[in-house]
Protein backbone atom coordinates (compact mmCIF):
# COMPACT_ATOMS: atom_id res chain seq x y z
CA UNK A 1 0.00 0.00 0.00
CA UNK A 2 2.88 2.32 0.83
CA UNK A 3 4.32 1.85 -2.69
CA UNK A 4 0.94 2.60 -4.25
CA UNK A 5 0.67 5.76 -2.20
CA UNK A 6 4.11 6.88 -3.36
CA UNK A 7 3.19 6.22 -7.02
CA UNK A 8 -0.07 8.17 -6.72
CA UNK A 9 1.76 11.07 -5.09
CA UNK A 10 4.39 11.03 -7.84
CA UNK A 11 1.72 11.03 -10.55
CA UNK A 12 -0.12 13.98 -9.04
CA UNK A 13 3.14 15.85 -8.59
CA UNK A 14 3.97 15.31 -12.28
CA UNK A 15 0.47 16.39 -13.32
CA UNK A 16 0.63 19.55 -11.24
CA UNK A 17 4.09 20.33 -12.64
CA UNK A 18 2.86 19.87 -16.22
CA UNK A 19 -0.16 22.10 -15.63
CA UNK A 20 2.01 24.74 -13.96
CA UNK A 21 4.45 24.65 -16.89
CA UNK A 22 1.60 24.96 -19.41
CA UNK A 23 0.22 27.97 -17.53
CA UNK A 24 3.64 29.64 -17.80
CA UNK A 25 3.86 29.03 -21.58
CA UNK A 26 3.38 31.86 -24.03
CA UNK A 27 0.91 31.54 -26.96
CA UNK A 28 3.81 32.03 -29.40
CA UNK A 29 5.39 28.75 -28.29
CA UNK A 30 2.75 26.78 -30.23
CA UNK A 31 2.57 29.03 -33.28
CA UNK A 32 4.10 27.91 -36.61
CA UNK A 33 5.18 30.70 -38.97
CA UNK A 34 7.43 28.98 -41.50
CA UNK A 35 7.46 27.81 -44.22
CA UNK A 36 4.79 30.02 -45.73
CA UNK A 37 1.79 28.30 -47.33
CA UNK A 38 1.75 28.55 -51.18
CA UNK A 39 -1.01 30.73 -52.61
CA UNK A 40 -3.39 29.13 -55.13
CA UNK A 41 -6.07 31.22 -56.81
CA UNK A 42 -9.37 29.31 -57.02
CA UNK A 43 -10.98 28.98 -60.42
CA UNK A 44 -14.21 30.86 -61.08
CA UNK A 45 -16.94 30.18 -63.63
CA UNK A 46 -15.90 26.53 -63.83
CA UNK A 47 -12.26 27.35 -64.56
CA UNK A 48 -9.37 25.38 -62.97
CA UNK A 49 -7.28 26.77 -60.08
CA UNK A 50 -4.08 28.66 -60.84
CA UNK A 51 -1.72 25.72 -60.20
CA UNK A 52 -3.68 23.14 -62.20
CA UNK A 53 -2.35 21.18 -65.16
CA UNK A 54 -5.04 21.49 -67.84
CA UNK A 55 -5.37 18.22 -69.74
CA UNK A 56 -8.25 19.18 -72.01
CA UNK A 57 -8.96 22.79 -72.95
CA UNK A 58 -11.97 22.10 -75.15
CA UNK A 59 -10.25 22.72 -78.47
CA UNK A 60 -7.63 20.02 -79.09
CA UNK A 61 -6.11 16.74 -77.89
CA UNK A 62 -2.49 17.88 -77.77
CA UNK A 63 -2.09 16.48 -74.25
CA UNK A 64 -3.28 13.00 -75.33
CA UNK A 65 -2.18 10.08 -77.49
CA UNK A 66 -3.56 6.68 -78.37
CA UNK A 67 -2.87 4.47 -75.35
CA UNK A 68 -1.84 1.46 -77.45
CA UNK A 69 0.47 2.81 -80.14
CA UNK A 70 1.27 6.35 -78.97
CA UNK A 71 -0.09 7.89 -82.15
CA UNK A 72 -2.29 10.98 -82.26
CA UNK A 73 -5.51 10.67 -80.23
CA UNK A 74 -8.48 10.26 -82.56
CA UNK A 75 -11.49 11.10 -80.42
CA UNK A 76 -14.13 13.60 -81.54
CA UNK A 77 -13.85 17.30 -80.60
CA UNK A 78 -17.29 18.91 -80.29
CA UNK A 79 -18.34 22.53 -80.81
CA UNK A 80 -19.38 22.85 -77.14
CA UNK A 81 -15.81 22.33 -75.88
CA UNK A 82 -16.18 18.65 -75.08
CA UNK A 83 -14.73 15.49 -76.60
CA UNK A 84 -16.52 12.21 -77.31
CA UNK A 85 -15.22 8.67 -77.49
CA UNK A 86 -14.75 7.63 -81.12
CA UNK A 87 -15.98 4.05 -81.26
CA UNK A 88 -13.22 1.44 -81.65
CA UNK A 89 -10.49 4.07 -81.97
CA UNK A 90 -8.92 2.89 -78.71
CA UNK A 91 -8.23 4.28 -75.26
CA UNK A 92 -6.40 7.58 -74.99
CA UNK A 93 -3.77 8.51 -72.42
CA UNK A 94 -2.00 11.65 -71.30
CA UNK A 95 1.47 12.31 -72.66
CA UNK A 96 2.57 13.19 -69.15
CA UNK A 97 2.85 10.69 -66.28
CA UNK A 98 1.61 11.40 -62.78
CA UNK A 99 1.77 10.09 -59.23
CA UNK A 100 -0.57 11.32 -56.50
CA UNK A 101 -3.12 13.81 -57.82
CA UNK A 102 -6.28 15.81 -57.30
CA UNK A 103 -8.32 15.28 -60.47
CA UNK A 104 -11.37 17.09 -61.80
CA UNK A 105 -13.20 15.59 -64.77
CA UNK A 106 -16.71 15.98 -66.19
CA UNK A 107 -18.55 13.37 -68.25
CA UNK A 108 -21.96 12.64 -69.70
CA UNK A 109 -23.73 9.85 -71.51
CA UNK A 110 -25.71 10.54 -74.70
CA UNK A 111 -29.42 11.34 -74.28
CA UNK A 112 -30.36 8.56 -76.68
CA UNK A 113 -28.87 5.40 -75.27
CA UNK A 114 -28.14 1.98 -76.65
CA UNK A 115 -27.56 -1.26 -74.74
CA UNK A 116 -27.98 -2.22 -71.10
CA UNK A 117 -25.90 -3.36 -68.15
CA UNK A 118 -22.20 -2.80 -68.84
CA UNK A 119 -22.95 -1.89 -72.46
CA UNK A 120 -24.74 1.38 -71.76
CA UNK A 121 -22.49 4.46 -72.04
CA UNK A 122 -19.53 2.62 -70.53
CA UNK A 123 -16.14 4.27 -70.16
CA UNK A 124 -13.63 4.66 -67.35
CA UNK A 125 -11.00 6.90 -65.80
CA UNK A 126 -7.78 4.95 -65.13
CA UNK A 127 -5.52 6.53 -62.53
CA UNK A 128 -1.85 5.93 -63.37
CA UNK A 129 -3.24 3.86 -66.24
CA UNK A 130 -4.05 1.04 -63.80
CA UNK A 131 -6.85 1.82 -61.35
CA UNK A 132 -10.30 2.42 -62.83
CA UNK A 133 -13.04 4.70 -61.60
CA UNK A 134 -16.07 3.50 -63.54
CA UNK A 135 -18.08 5.69 -65.91
CA UNK A 136 -21.49 4.24 -66.81
CA UNK A 137 -25.10 5.30 -67.27
CA UNK A 138 -26.91 3.67 -64.33
CA UNK A 139 -30.18 5.55 -64.49
CA UNK A 140 -32.73 2.75 -64.74
CA UNK A 141 -29.95 0.39 -65.76
CA UNK A 142 -29.33 -2.70 -63.64
CA UNK A 143 -25.79 -4.10 -63.32
CA UNK A 144 -23.41 -5.43 -60.66
CA UNK A 145 -22.95 -2.73 -58.04
CA UNK A 146 -19.16 -2.85 -57.97
CA UNK A 147 -19.28 -1.99 -61.67
CA UNK A 148 -21.65 0.96 -61.61
CA UNK A 149 -20.77 4.64 -61.95
CA UNK A 150 -18.62 5.88 -59.08
CA UNK A 151 -17.23 2.44 -58.24
CA UNK A 152 -13.59 1.50 -58.06
CA UNK A 153 -14.25 -1.07 -60.75
CA UNK A 154 -14.79 -4.55 -59.29
CA UNK A 155 -13.26 -3.45 -55.98
CA UNK A 156 -15.41 -0.93 -54.13
CA UNK A 157 -19.14 -0.22 -54.38
CA UNK A 158 -20.03 3.51 -54.33
CA UNK A 159 -21.69 4.71 -51.13
CA UNK A 160 -24.62 6.14 -53.11
CA UNK A 161 -25.73 6.57 -56.72
CA UNK A 162 -25.30 10.30 -57.34
CA UNK A 163 -25.70 10.70 -61.12
CA UNK A 164 -27.74 13.47 -62.71
CA UNK A 165 -30.29 12.84 -65.47
CA UNK A 166 -29.09 10.96 -68.53
CA UNK A 167 -27.56 13.35 -71.05
CA UNK A 168 -26.57 15.93 -68.41
CA UNK A 169 -23.03 16.59 -67.19
CA UNK A 170 -21.65 14.66 -64.22
CA UNK A 171 -18.57 15.67 -62.24
CA UNK A 172 -15.90 13.53 -60.59
CA UNK A 173 -13.51 15.14 -58.11
CA UNK A 174 -10.90 12.57 -57.17
CA UNK A 175 -8.13 12.57 -54.56
CA UNK A 176 -5.68 9.80 -55.37
CA UNK A 177 -2.51 8.77 -53.54
CA UNK A 178 -0.20 6.40 -55.38
CA UNK A 179 1.02 3.14 -53.79
CA UNK A 180 4.49 2.76 -52.31
CA UNK A 181 6.82 -0.21 -52.81
CA UNK A 182 10.03 -1.45 -51.22
CA UNK A 183 13.18 -2.33 -53.18
CA UNK A 184 11.95 -5.90 -53.57
CA UNK A 185 8.76 -4.75 -55.29
CA UNK A 186 6.48 -5.47 -52.34
CA UNK A 187 3.73 -2.95 -51.68
CA UNK A 188 4.34 -1.12 -48.41
CA UNK A 189 1.41 1.27 -48.72
CA UNK A 190 -1.67 0.68 -50.85
CA UNK A 191 -2.99 3.33 -53.20
CA UNK A 192 -5.98 5.22 -51.83
CA UNK A 193 -8.79 7.08 -53.55
CA UNK A 194 -11.54 9.45 -52.49
CA UNK A 195 -14.26 10.28 -55.04
CA UNK A 196 -16.87 13.02 -54.98
CA UNK A 197 -19.59 12.32 -57.55
CA UNK A 198 -21.42 15.58 -58.31
CA UNK A 199 -20.16 16.85 -54.96
CA UNK A 200 -21.36 13.77 -53.05
CA UNK A 201 -18.91 11.41 -51.37
CA UNK A 202 -19.03 7.94 -52.98
CA UNK A 203 -15.52 6.60 -52.20
CA UNK A 204 -14.03 7.48 -48.81
CA UNK A 205 -10.24 6.99 -48.79
CA UNK A 206 -10.64 3.48 -50.18
CA UNK A 207 -7.49 1.36 -50.12
CA UNK A 208 -7.15 0.04 -53.67
CA UNK A 209 -6.47 -3.71 -53.76
CA UNK A 210 -4.42 -3.64 -56.96
CA UNK A 211 -4.66 -2.82 -60.68
CA UNK A 212 -8.12 -3.18 -62.21
CA UNK A 213 -8.88 -6.64 -63.63
CA UNK A 214 -11.99 -7.68 -65.55
CA UNK A 215 -11.44 -11.36 -64.70
CA UNK A 216 -9.68 -12.57 -61.58
CA UNK A 217 -8.29 -10.85 -58.51
CA UNK A 218 -6.05 -7.78 -58.54
CA UNK A 219 -2.43 -7.95 -57.40
CA UNK A 220 0.07 -5.14 -57.10
CA UNK A 221 3.19 -4.99 -59.23
CA UNK A 222 5.80 -2.33 -58.60
CA UNK A 223 5.45 0.74 -60.81
CA UNK A 224 6.30 4.41 -60.94
CA UNK A 225 4.31 7.33 -62.26
CA UNK A 226 1.74 6.62 -64.96
CA UNK A 227 -0.65 8.37 -67.35
CA UNK A 228 -4.31 9.15 -66.97
CA UNK A 229 -6.26 6.90 -69.36
CA UNK A 230 -9.79 7.39 -70.69
CA UNK A 231 -11.47 4.24 -71.94
CA UNK A 232 -13.03 3.43 -75.29
CA UNK A 233 -15.24 0.48 -74.30
CA UNK A 234 -15.66 -0.29 -78.01
CA UNK A 235 -19.43 -0.73 -77.89
CA UNK A 236 -20.50 2.66 -79.24
CA UNK A 237 -20.67 4.18 -75.76
CA UNK A 238 -20.53 7.79 -77.06
CA UNK A 239 -19.47 9.09 -73.63
CA UNK A 240 -18.29 12.71 -73.66
CA UNK A 241 -15.72 14.46 -71.45
CA UNK A 242 -14.85 18.07 -70.72
CA UNK A 243 -13.03 20.35 -68.27
CA UNK A 244 -10.24 17.92 -67.32
CA UNK A 245 -7.54 19.23 -65.01
CA UNK A 246 -5.43 18.00 -62.13
CA UNK A 247 -3.11 19.16 -59.38
CA UNK A 248 -0.08 17.10 -58.45
CA UNK A 249 0.06 16.24 -54.75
Amino acid sequence: MKKIGVLVLAFWSFLCFAQEKEQKMKPQETEVWEPKVPVVTPGINNLPPSDAIVLFNGSDLKQWVNAKDGKEADWIINNDGSMTVKNKSGNIKTKQNFGSIQLHIEWKSPKRLEGSGQHRANSGVFLQGLYEIQVLDNNGNNTYVNGQAGSVYKQSVPLVHAAVETGEWNTYDIIYHQPEFDLGGNVTQQATVTVLFNGILVQDHFKIIGPTKFIGYPKYEKHGKGPLILQDHQDNSRVSYRNIWLREL
